[in-house]
């Protein structure tokens, strides 16, 4: 197992990732280019200190009961450090070092929890990592929300010998590929052709619904060359019922897996405790989405309407209209009279302004 030290710690000590601050920051002198306004962040992924608990949130409870062929018991827990790196380890575990390479090994106690705390470690000093023997990287190409395509690039890093590997997938229901479009291409060797590149091919499509697409072929890279392999497929439109609440963010296709076979390309070794298996990054697939914010739009309109209009009608059937003379106690004589004195107090009070004014001007 391979363990990003920071992204394990990232939950307890930065849930949420913000940028780290920047007198946290260790800078990278040794760049040419480095200066006192430029930091150049230096990768502290194998110098900084770690434990078990940090990682996984917990320590090991108990041992493994497991057992080698002599009936002595297996080794629980193993990692790739130098030896000279300080590693502390709870009371009652035994260590074993293989002086082959820089493996460690620790026997835990029958009883009680384990717990292991690696110390800091200069980051030029670190565990040599031994060549893959292959480099498999998958993307998605294409553009659009009906079709598009994958890529994926298979590097054979030996320079004398050729290897040969299963690449199986595993395509959800709605990402419909075409076997016709299928291609595979090495891209800075001499080209042989697509039949001595994919030996076999297994294949088996996808039903709406129900179950996915298989697709498993077996390749043999020839050596210093790297095979991109291609092909097409069609994007399904789902039911609105299918779509997850976070629709936009896309739909998660699960990795490829390869497995690795012997030199002389037999599956002897997929069968053995030895059989080697690698995992590409998976992949986010973009489907046509709805807006699903219409339906509210709609349903809000369409009930403003018919509220107005509802509103509109039912004063209509419900108001009883009568005249004026009508009204119980209404006296239409009075009322105009009332205005009408109304008026002539308006009409008073400003034409003995005016005269005030005329008086005035007369005198001056």
């Amino acid at each position: 197992m391979v363990l990003a030290i920071e992204r394990s710690k990232r939950p307890h000590d930065n849930p949420i990732p913000r940028p780290v601050p920047t007198e946290e920051l260790v800078c990278d002198t040794s760049k040419p280019y480095s200066s006192p306004d430029a930091c150049f962040p230096l990768n502290m992924a194998t110098s900084q200190q770690w434990s078990l608990s940090e990682a996984f949130g917990r320590p090991v409870n108990g041992s493994c009961l497991a057992a080698n062929d002599f009936g002595e018991p297996t080794e629980s827990v193993c990692i790739h450090v130098p030896h000279e790196q300080q590693i502390h380890t709870s009371e009652g575990s035994i260590e074993r070092k293989d002086p082959s390479n820089n493996e460690r090994c620790f026997i835990l106690p029958t009883t009680g929890p384990f717990e292991m705390t690696l110390s800091k470690q200069d980051s030029q000093a670190g565990a040599p990592r031994p060549t893959p023997r292959l480099y498999a990287s998958r993307s998605f190409t294409g553009h659009g929300q009906e079709r598009g395509g994958v890529q994926t690039l298979l590097t054979n890093p030996s320079s004398d010998a050729a290897i040969s590997f299963v690449y199986f997938e595993t395509l959800p229901w709605y990402m419909k590929p075409y076997l016709h479009t299928l291609k595979a291409q090495a891209i800075n060797s001499p080209s042989p052709s697509q039949s001595d590149i994919i030996t076999s091919i297994y294949y088996r499509p996808a039903l709406d619904r129900q179950r996915g697409t298989q697709l498993e072929l077996q390749i043999t890279v020839t050596p210093a060359s790297t095979v991109r392999l291609t092909y097409d497929f069609e994007k399904a439109i789902l039911r609105y019922t299918e779509y997850p609440p976070d629709a936009n963010r896309g739909f998660d296709v699960a990795p490829a897996v390869i497995r690795l076979l012997s030199d002389n390309g037999s599956t002897e070794a997929s069968t053995s405790s030895e059989a080697e298996y690698i995992r590409t990054t998976s992949l986010l697939l973009s489907l046509p989405t709805p807006d699903f914010s219409m339906p509210y739009n709609v349903i809000i309109l369409t009930s403003t309407v018919m509220a107005l209009a509802f509103g509109s009608i039912y004063n209509l059937l419900v108001r009883r209209f009568v005249g004026a003379d009508e009204v119980e106690g209404y006296d239409l004589g009075k009322i105009k009279a009332r205005v009408r004195g109304k008026l002539g107090a308006l009409r008073e009070r400003f034409s003995k302004g005016e005269r005030e004014n005329d008086g005035e001007k007369k005198t001056q």
